[in-house]
Order: structure tokens, then C-alpha cells, then sequence
């Protein structure tokens, strides 16, 4: 059985910042937690780190904060620096992410605001949470380890839960199900990053 949580994710995708900020409200979020790696958007400027910060305080209150920042110490984005947790395809392997301390200790981080009953959203700019580390990695490990049942924020006062996303990508997977021999699922990196030269775009989209 699931926790109820006060966790939320999110994704501003082409979205402006006028319905980011309002899909935010509809859920009443306190904190933004931008776990880009790189907290910047070629196409999206309105959600570049200092503008959004800004703007979020400007007209809603809600806190801001990066935990994507690949040297911090509890670094929950999806693209490391380093390439250990590449597969051979060029893939993140989100398996072996998840084992690294500073992930762990972000992860504890968000538990910690879900007892507490903080109401914290996580950003990314992918729109859509199944092609997301957000779900992929972050919400998967808070579902298996924790058992806390992330909310995705899709559109004002509509969310898919970390369950149904993980669903949708594991036909015949049912969280505690008798019928089903399928393991724990892992998932990797939407895209490949064969080329080391792709770890060092400057924009996250």
C-alpha cells in the first residue's frame, strides 16, 4: 500500500509561465525543486534559472531551489557528469544512478518533506513524466523504496500518479499483484548520450 504524499512533479515543456505558475497553485505548492542538470531553455527562456526563480517569488511566493547541480551533495538530476552510468548504448541507466550516495541523500531529503507534509514540486522540462527521469528514476525510487506515490501535475488540477505512469510502461506490471511474476522495474535515459559531447550541451531541451 502507498503513502499519501505531499510530493508533486512537474514539467513546463512549452507551457507559459502564467499556466506553469497556475497548474503550481492548483495543487498549492510551497517549493519548486529544479532538478535540470542544466537549469537553462534555448526555447523557454521564461524558465531559465534566474527569471524563474525571480518570477516565482515575484507572483506566487512559491520557494525556489536546484538539486540538479551535478557537484552538490544531494544531486537528484538526470544527466551526471560522469559517464559511469552509461550503458553501452549511450543510455543512463537509472539503475546504477540510484545507487549513488548524494542521490540517496536527495532522495531522503524529499521523504523527509513528504512526513512533513511539505508541499514540493519537482521540475523538469520534459512535459510528459514517462519520458522523465523524474518518474523514471525519482519517482520509482521514492514508489519502491518508500512506498510514497508521487503525483505528476499534468494540467491545473489533474495529475497520473507514479503507479499509472509506471503502468503505462510496463504492460501487465500492477503494483502487488498475485498474478504477476514481472521484477521491479528499471528504466534508462529517454535518449542516448554515446557521445560524450552530448554531456556538455548548455541547455537542458
Amino acid at each position: 500500500m502507498s503513502m499519501k504524499t505531499s510530493l508533486y512533479s512537474i514539467g513546463h515543456g512549452h507551457k507559459s509561465i502564467e499556466e506553469f505558475i497556475e497548474e503550481l497553485n492548483s495543487f498549492e505548492i510551497s517549493y519548486l525543486i529544479d532538478v535540470r542538470t542544466v537549469p537553462y531553455s534555448k526555447w523557454n527562456p521564461e524558465f531559465n534559472q534566474e527569471t524563474l526563480k525571480r518570477d516565482l517569488n515575484s507572483y506566487c511566493q512559491i520557494k525556489y531551489d536546484w538539486w540538479g547541480n551535478p557537484e552538490s551533495d544531494s544531486y537528484i538530476g538526470g544527466r551526471p557528469l560522469s559517464t559511469e552510468c552509461l550503458d553501452d548504448d549511450g543510455f543512463f541507466d537509472y539503475k546504477e544512478m540510484a545507487k549513488d550516495y548524494r542521490f540517496k541523500r536527495g532522495l531522503e531529503r524529499l521523504v523527509l518533506a513528504s512526513e512533513n507534509g511539505l508541499r514540493v514540486a519537482l521540475m523538469c522540462s520534459e512535459s510528459n513524466p514517462s519520458e522523465c527521469h523524474r518518474s523514471k528514476l525519482i519517482g520509482r525510487e521514492l514508489y519502491f523504496q518508500y512506498k510514497i506515490n508521487m503525483r505528476h501535475i499534468i494540467d491545473v488540477s489533474k495529475t497520473i500518479s507514479e503507479v499509472d505512469v509506471i503502468r503505462g510502461l510496463c504492460r501487465g506490471w500492477e503494483p502487488n499483484s498475485l498474478f504477476s511474476d514481472q521484477p521491479e522495474p528499471y528504466f534508462k535515459s529517454r535518449k542516448s548520450y554515446k557521445s560524450t559531447i552530448q554531456l556538455s550541451y548548455q541547455y537542458e531541451d
